[in-house]
Formats: C-alpha cells, structure tokens, sequence
C-alpha cells in the first residue's frame, strides 16, 4: 500500500549500542525510517510508552542483540503497510501497537499486534494502556480467574500495571489489599480501587493481610517486584490461591523447592502478557475488552508525565528511582 504521505529517510529515535545505566540511551536524528517488511504496517508515532521491562534490556537483565531500539508499544498514525499485512490498514489509520522499536518517529509494527483505536479513547490514553493494562487484564482473567467476593493482594499498586490491576479489580467485585512504596502513594491505590493500602516498610503485610481476611490468605496475589517480595507474597496466599510472579523490579527470583508450594496446595506462574494474546483472536478479544472498560467503567490510564523523546534519560532515571505514579510516555 502506497501512502499519498511523503516518508521523510530519517528520523529522531533513541538507540543503545551498550548495555548500561542511562548514559547508553542515545538520542539521534539521523536514524533511518524502517520500511515496512512482510506483515509489518509503517506507524508515524505519536505517543511512546515506557515500560520498566525497558530497563531490564538496557541494562542486560534480560540479553538482547545491540545496537537495538528500546520501546514495546505506541499509539500514531498508519503511514505504509506492506501488501502483506495482515488485517490491513489504511493510510490515517489511528492505531495503537505493541512490538518493538518504539523510542523513534517511526516504527515498521507488526500488524497482528496494532489496533485501531476506537473514538471514544484517546491516543495518549490507548498507549498508556495497551500493555500495562493487557497486563492488568490478561492476569485477572488466565493467570487467576478472579471472582466476585475474592481478596487479591496486589504490590506496587501505584505503578502501571497495579493501578490498572486494582481499577480492573475493582470492576469485578473483588476486594483488593495493595502495597505501595511510601505514605504519599496511598491515595493513589485508593482512587484506583484498593480498600486497603499498606506501606511497605511500616506495615507488616503478612499479618495485615491475614487480619483482614481472617487468617485464610489471599485468593491470588500479583507480584510485580520479584526476589525481594517472593516469600512474602506466597505466605500470604491462601489454600488453594495463586502466586503470580509477573516482573522482576528488585532481580529475578531465585530458585526455590517445589515441595515449598505443598503446604497450602499454591499455584505459582511467571506469566507474560505476549502467551496470553498470542493469536490476533485473543489479542482482539482482549484489547477490545479492555477499551470497553476504559469507556464503559470510566477506568483512568493515569499518566505520569509525558516527556520529549530526547528526555528518555530522565525518564527511566524516574522510573527507576520510584518517582512515578502511574504511566510513562515520551512524544517525538
């Protein structure tokens, strides 16, 4: 498909030839603009989420080929596709997609991961929330199907992914107790759905829990912290309840015997979004249930701040220093 838009050859994007702390993050304007390969659609970019998954590949956490650029999803507008995309597009499409390559003007996103977006959400709004709150949704849903009635214990709930989980939380009828890093984040949790806020470092969570839900523990608990919180979250899960280690913000969790889980017949998973919405049926199913909420439930994608892309710096030293409270996003 031919654009009647002129492509410009280059463009401004940031590139990491290095793994490192944010000095690797390099800011270009002489990047050339990717032409769209089979199955791929040309995104203009408007709007660019950071994940903290990104840190993880900038610093070597998790390996990665280099030089690379950073970024899992934005929201703008369809430039090009090419003929063999699939579904396909339109020049002026707005659209929303999760891949990779994200922290430049453009980006050649598979079209199997980009959606339009509907009217009733906004830009901004759908890439805020096509992965922290896919995340959100997808871990409600398959990783622990939450009923109406259950407590859920959710950490880090003044993040992305937890302050989607507690609004989703909240949509179903749950009762949601949730962690949060200092006493100037607890407002935050609340507005967001959790009936009960805990600090981490004042209030002893384990006991706090068992008290609030008479000694039997949580139904699930969706621990986005990793290696400093793991024993923590899988003592405070119920019989038969679900321990769902879904990120790595302290390192990753070490092993541990599985004869450890028979005590309370516990389930533990390490899930990642991309195997619940493999398929374009389920990436649909789900993209379109969450856009439903959000217009439907009046759910807030909570922007942080929205920075210049030559900021990522900045950006990530934020994200990283717990100075945020909800989604990151950079414009070009």
């Amino acid at each position: 498909m031919a654009s009647s838009t002129q492509i410009p050859k280059t463009m401004k994007g940031i590139l990491i030839e290095k793994t490192g702390g944010t000095e690797v993050l390099q800011y270009k304007t002489d990047l050339p603009v990717p032409e769209p390969k089979e199955g791929e659609v040309l995104v203009k970019n408007d709007f660019i989420g950071i994940n903290y998954i990104d840190t993880y590949f900038r610093t070597g956490l998790y390996p990665s080929q280099k030089p690379e650029i950073l970024g899992k999803e934005a929201a703008g507008t369809v430039i090009d596709s090419h003929h063999t995309a699939s579904p396909s597009f339109q020049p002026g499409d707005r659209v929303v997609w999760m891949g990779g390559t994200g922290y430049a003007e453009y980006t050649a996103a598979p079209a199997a991961k980009t959606i339009k977006i509907p009217d009733s959400i906004s830009s901004p709004d759908a890439c805020a929330a096509i992965l922290q709150g896919l995340t959100a949704l997808t871990l409600t849903e398959e990783a622990h199907k939450v009923e109406k009635g259950d407590w859920v214990l959710v950490l880090a709930a003044s993040g992305g992914v937890g302050g989607w989980l507690c609004q989703i939380l909240k949509v179903k009828g749950a009762h949601t107790i949730a962690t949060v890093g200092s006493e100037g984040k607890v407002a935050v949790a609340k507005e967001s759905g959790a009936e009960v806020v805990l600090v981490e470092g004042k209030d002893e969570v384990v006991e706090k829990v068992m008290e609030h839900t008479g000694g039997a523990g949580v139904a699930a608990v969706f621990d986005g912290v990793g290696k400093d919180t793991f024993e923590r979250s899988l003592a405070c899960v119920a019989r038969k309840g679900t321990m769902a280690s879904f990120g790595n913000a302290s390192g990753a969790v070490p092993p541990f015997p599985i004869s450890k889980l028979s005590a309370k017949n516990a389930k533990v998973l390490r899930p990642t979004l991309f195997n619940y919405i493999s398929t374009r049926e389920e990436f649909e199913h789900y993209a379109n249930t969450l856009f439903k909420m959000m217009a439907e439930d009046h759910l807030n994608s909570r922007i942080h701040e929205t920075y210049p892309l030559k900021d990522v710096a900045r950006a990530h030293n934020d994200l990283e220093g717990r100075k945020t409270m909800g989604k990151l996003l950079m414009v070009p």
